[in-house]
């Protein structure tokens, strides 16, 4: 098939709820793809941070023929799989958390994180939970309204009660809202959809600081920043504080579904059978994904350090370059972003017209999120391509 035929019955039989570019991706082996065409783009964007191994991975291709070689790709939670409780046991020694809930995405795993936190609260009557201002925390209704950003809440009211939202790297706007009935407090320690902005030095120590002097749960939500893409397994090990429950998904999967919701101290034991579930959660074909996803933890977190700083560095430099199109570089590992000052869809339409797929974040920020098994060379091409972009505009 032709990418003009794919995306011809794609527009014919899809709801219109995405905008999406006229491209069908067919293949795909390392960090390239390669469109129904055959046409090779560089990717940047790994399905949205989703794709750490890239394509064509040996060892997940060996795993999943396992799999299927078994014939069980699903056993629902009624019974154990070896492959789920691996997966489980593996967070549990990377994180240092003791518990764990398998689901299927990130905004699954923040309906389980905040069901928690309203159990523990409700002992002592306490329900209200703190979000930030420009947050992303999934598209369910929970998580949708744990999301600070309007837009994803226009046309969907009423929301989900007792959610209120502070300032991201603002401790005194959290202490204006701390009373008797905070009951948890969520926090991207690196912001995604809001634009690449990092937690602040002294930022989620200050937020640790008032959960443990009220009695309030700590979540951090690492669906986008966690496994490896910020240079260490998870984004929180940058600094000395733990959350009390952890989120994760989107490369823990290795490509297929899969969430986590991980529990620390304070949060274990907060579930009882029967208080949630998930029919797919530990499936046994994506938990072998991400069994190598996670046997190979260390080493991405080691590339996404050193080609995170080449990138980070090359954005800097581009936005020197072109100060009237560009803002602030900002980031961290292969989680990088660049502010423009010219619309963002142009830029990032530009590249793919050149061979590299990026994607946006916010209302003005280019997003760099590619495969964490990316070379030296791909950053530098990549760069090199937006440096073309911009400079033709």
């Amino acid at each position: 098939m032709s990418n003009s035929t794919v995306v011809k019955a794609g527009k014919a039989n899809y709801m219109d709820n995405y905008s999406q570019f006229p491209i069908a991706i067919a293949s795909g082996k390392g960090a390239r793809l390669y469109d129904e065409d055959g046409r090779c783009y560089l990717d940047f964007t790994a399905g949205i941070a989703v794709n750490a191994l890239g394509y064509g991975d040996e060892d997940e291709a060996k795993a999943l023929n396992a799999v299927l070689s078994e014939g069980v790709l699903h056993t629902s939670n009624l019974y154990y799989n070896k492959r789920a409780v691996h997966v489980a046991q593996l967070l549990n020694e990377a994180a240092g958390s003791s518990q764990v809930f398998l689901c299927n995405s990130g905004a699954e795993a923040n309906e389980a994180a905040l069901k928690m936190v309203r159990k523990y609260g409700s002992a002592t009557g306490r329900s209200t939970v703190i979000s930030f201002e420009h947050s992303f925390h999934g598209r369910t209704y929970g998580a949708v309204t744990l999301t600070g950003q309007e837009k994803y809440h226009k046309g969907f009211s009423p929301m989900v009660p007792d959610v209120v939202y502070a300032q991201f790297n603002d401790l005194d706007s959290v202490k204006a809202l701390m009373d008797g009935s905070v009951a948890g407090i969520i926090v991207e320690p690196l912001q995604g959809e809001g634009g690449i902005i990092p937690a602040a030095p002294g930022f989620l120590e200050g937020l640790r600081e008032l959960c443990d002097k009220s009695d309030a749960l700590l979540i951090f939500d690492e669906v986008q920043c966690g496994m490896g893409r910020t240079g260490r397994p998870f984004c929180f090990q940058h600094r000395s504080v733990k959350p009390d429950i952890l989120t994760l998904a989107k490369a823990l999967g290795g490509g297929l579904p899969m969430g986590a919701t991980l529990a620390f101290e304070r949060a274990v034991g907060i579930f009882s059978p029967g208080d949630h579930a998930s029919t797919f959660g530990g499936n046994v074909a994506a938990s072998a994904l991400a069994e190598v996803v996670l046997s190979k933890l260390d080493q991405l977190a080691s590339n996404a350090a050193k080609r995170g700083a080449q990138l980070h560095a090359g954005l800097e430099a581009l936005s020197a370059k072109y100060p009237g199109k560009c803002g602030q570089a900002r980031g961290l590992g292969l989680m990088q972003g660049l502010e423009l000052k010219v619309p963002v869809r142009d830029v990032v339409s530009g590249c793919m017209e050149h061979g590299l797929l990026v994607c946006s974040a916010g209302y003005d920020v280019l997003r760099f999120v590619p495969p964490l098994v990316i070379t030296e060379d791909d950053v530098d091409e990549a760069l090199s391509i937006v440096d073309g972009v911009l400079s033709a505009m």
